[in-house]
């Protein structure tokens, strides 16, 4: 089992990690990695409100270069296990085909690096050329409190230091060797809230209708478009997602209105700028009687570019030379961990075909298995000269 793909991943498979439940995935991890020389640490984090989270990090090798792997082994949760036609943490292979939540998103990828790692490490007499860890979460599908943020801030208080990062979530969307993200939009989520005065219908000057304030603010932030995109990035966009006056009366002015939207940004735009763009609007909306107000909520993260380079440049490569298929390099998708690496080394992503991902039946060909282990084994091959 120890460098087979297949096997390792329904052995992750197996393990019933629903976020933030550990469910043994991490710890089949530390019996993998331990007996094949990697110093192996099991970190939990908590913080109220969020529920504890446990981690894992292990190394192997003291000097440079330093090449890390991120991932997560929590899953979604599978929903109704009588909908998916083989159980979904039973790691079948059919026709080709191995079922189970996490096959894509994400313990496959874990697997594939973890075999490639292994087979690298066995091939250099058990002491590679740099050095090479793993960086592992059981927070990524949940908050995102106490898993990678923490992590990896934890690694690096201890003295850690990465030089480059390949985080292994499903990046292809139709077929492996199409795509590597190297960047993603920033998020910001918004709650604009209007508060007014109730009031009877048939008699408006004794209320204050908050509604149409909060119309005004939102016409105004989707008035004109943030930007056209540019070389590397898609354009921002702002998409509201609820309004809401908790009102089921028709002859009642209600006296709160509130909002939410989600701006997806690019490198053109900050996390500063935006807020201060929408707390203008929102100032200015306010009338007698009616005070608008804007909260943030937690997570928002900023916009980040792995610009293509010489590491870049030979991933790519390497994909080419295993796949067939020149890859893609995007920004597209939602957020990612990534967007908590950046801050400590150069980071991009690729993975598996993301077409099953958090869906019944969740699966992933064998063949995809094999020829990731073997992108990812010629990756490190090169990374360390060889």
């Amino acid at each position: 089992m120890t460098s087979d793909p297949v096997a390792l991943t329904r052995a992750l498979i197996q393990c019933p990690s629903v976020t933030p439940t550990e469910g043994g995935a991490l710890a089949f991890l530390e019996t993998v990695l331990k007996p094949a020389g990697f110093r192996v640490e099991r970190v939990t984090f908590s913080e109220p409100g969020t529920p504890d989270v446990e981690n894992l990090y292990a190394r192997i090798g003291t000097e440079g270069p330093h090449l890390v792997f991120a991932g997560h082994t929590d899953v979604v949760p599978p929903g109704d296990a009588g909908q998916w036609r083989h159980g979904p943490f039973a790691g079948e292979v059919v026709d080709g085909q191995l079922y189970g939540r996490g096959a894509v998103d994400m313990k496959g990828g874990i697997a594939c690096f973890l075999a490639a790692a292994l087979d690298h490490v066995a091939s250099h007499g058990g002491r590679p050329k740099g050095s090479i860890s793993f960086l592992i979460t059981g927070d990524e599908e949940g908050p995102s409190v106490n898993g990678t943020e923490k992590l990896i801030a934890w690694a690096h208080q201890r003295g850690e230091r990465f030089d480059h990062c390949i985080v292994g979530e499903p990046s292809n969307p139709e077929a492996l060797g199409d795509m590597i993200k190297i960047g993603r939009r920033g998020s910001l989520s918004a709650i604009v809230t209007v508060e007014g005065r109730q009031g009877h219908v048939a008699y408006p000057h004794r209320a204050a209708n908050p509604i149409p304030v909060l119309l005004a603010i939102l016409n105004r932030l989707t008035a004109e478009p943030l930007d056209a995109g540019n070389a590397h990035f898609q354009p921002s966009n702002l998409e509201i997602t609820s309004i809401d006056v908790g009102n089921g009366a028709t002859n009642v002015i209600p006296q709160v209105a509130t909002a939410r939207f989600n701006i997806r940004f690019n490198d053109e735009h900050t996390l500063d700028g935006l807020k201060a763009r929408i707390g203008q609007v929102v100032a200015e909306a306010a009338r007698p009687g009616i005070t608008p107000s804007v909260t943030y909520a937690r997570g928002n993260s900023q916009s980040f570019i792995t610009k293509p380079g010489p590491f870049v440049e030979m991933v790519a490569e390497t994909i080419a030379a295993v796949t067939g298929r020149r890859p893609e390099l995007s920004t597209t998708g939602g957020t990612s961990d990534a967007r908590f690496i950046k801050d400590y080394c150069p980071v991009i992503e690729f993975g598996l075909v993301g077409q099953t991902m958090h869906a019944v039946d969740e699966r992933v060909a064998v063949a995809d298995l094999v020829a990731l282990t073997a992108v990812y084994r010629r990756i490190i091959d090169r990374y360390f000269g060889d």
